[in-house]
């Protein structure tokens, strides 16, 4: 079938925020040639609609007329035209009609959709890029994008739910503001769109078009003053992160607790563990600076990851290490504070070789994501007449919700801790 030969079909042609402009030439002859053209309202307005002679134009905005009036034209014979925005088989009307005609009654024609323009227009390949889509939805599945610390995240709002406020909000309670470039595009298409990146501390433009997304795009955060940081429970998103491996941290809330658990003394050695990006004992160390602080991490290139956080934060480690656990360990100084994360199946041993160097009265705090990782490394302590101690941590942030706040969940976390008499 040729893209002129629409008999016994619906075209479902899809168009950009310029509307009928942005449509070549064959395109442009389907809807000329139409009977029955249906449209959103925006470009049922448009000046430069015309069917041909006694065509019939309704709103797509009401799937149940549509789908009648789209019905009796097939049965009738009568050409019919369904404009969309962008890909109708992207979060459009092409799903509706799919439940109501088959497939065979159905040509779809989509222009690009608001994600490939998005990204076009900031010059920023997207195949590594996720989407969440606010349309209808509470922001729960942003905040929850957010986590896991995308390279880029493209985010289809919902104006009559904040828009693009909205998500600068979430942004904001996430602690990633930092981390984040914030683009709006505005129109995307239209001779008139509007793209542009805002700064944390730039205020939106009063008046957004309700046809916008937002961009958010992974960049190392800006240097900072540690004088004008806050004493410990830094945003996640003020650490330097591996481009390819981001999110791999501790979370705020936990850390907090995690450095309470650990009841640091002013001085003495304290073994981070699985030291990630080195959030944990970093922050450690600018609540106690005579601290020894070895950290110890596999991952290729978490050595220097680590050393440039400590440089934003204004402290020193006393050393810092790619290499696995219990190994790495053996010529390290005893230590009075021991927090291990990740550890994975060899958790027991590395526990093991811990407890056989932890100084009296020091204390080991492990954050654990599974109840079998409890049950197992906890047994260890016991046998090792520690004194144990269980939590629980459930944390939730804020997250903007039809003029109010509804909470959005962390992953919880349980606290291992135990102290050597």
């Amino acid at each position: 079938m040729t893209i002129t030969d629409s008999a016994g079909c619906i075209d479902v042609v899809g168009c950009d925020a310029s509307g009928l402009a942005s449509l070549n030439p064959e395109l442009r002859s389907l809807v000329e040639r139409a009977q029955l053209v249906a449209a959103p309202s925006r470009l049922l307005a448009q000046a430069e609609l015309a069917g041909g002679p006694g065509a019939a134009w309704i709103s797509s905005d009401q799937p149940q007329p549509l789908i009648a009036a789209l019905q009796q034209a097939l049965a009738a014979g009568r050409a019919a035209v369904v404009l969309a925005s962008g890909d109708p088989l992207w979060f459009g009307i092409g799903r509706v009609l799919l439940q109501a005609f088959g497939a065979d009654q159905l040509r779809f024609h989509p222009a690009p959709s608001s994600l490939q323009l998005a990204f076009a227009r900031i010059g920023r390949p997207w195949q590594d890029a996720s989407w969440v889509s606010l349309h209808g939805r509470d922001p729960e599945p942003l905040a929850l994008a957010l986590q896991g610390r995308p390279p880029a995240l493209a985010v289809l709002t919902d104006p009559g739910r904040g828009g693009a406020q909205a998500v600068r909000q979430i942004l904001r309670a996430s602690g990633l503001e930092a981390a984040y470039g914030f683009w709006l595009c505005e129109r995307l298409g239209h001779p008139q769109e509007r793209v542009q990146r805002l700064s944390a501390a730039a205020p939106l433009p009063q008046q957004i078009d309700p046809l916008h997304l937002v961009l958010l795009i992974a960049e190392a955060p800006a240097a900072i003053e540690p004088a004008a940081l806050p004493l410990f429970g830094l945003d996640d998103g003020l650490w330097l992160q591996l481009p390819d491996r981001p999110g791999l941290m501790t979370k705020r809330e936990v850390r907090i607790q995690l450095l309470a658990d650990l009841a640091l003394p002013a001085q003495g050695v304290l073994w981070d563990i699985g030291a990630g990006v080195g959030s944990i004992g970093l922050e450690a160390l600018r609540l106690r600076p005579e601290l020894q602080l070895w950290a110890l991490e596999s991952r290729g290139g978490s050595a220097g990851l680590i050393a440039a956080n400590a440089g934003r934060l204004g402290v020193e480690p006393a050393g810092i290490r790619e290499a696995r656990a219990p190994d790495g360990l053996a010529d390290l100084p005893d230590p009075d504070r021991v927090v291990i994360g990740g550890g994975g199946e060899g958790r027991s041993a590395i526990l093991l070789a811990v407890l056989e160097r932890l100084r009296p009265k020091g204390v080991v705090v492990i954050p654990l994501a599974t109840v079998e990782a409890l049950g197992e490394l906890r047994s260890v302590m016991d046998g090792a007449g520690m004194e144990v101690k269980v939590a629980q941590h459930q944390a939730w942030r804020g997250a903007p919700l039809a003029g109010g706040t509804r909470l959005a969940p962390l992953n919880p976390v349980f606290v291992l801790r135990g102290e050597r008499a």
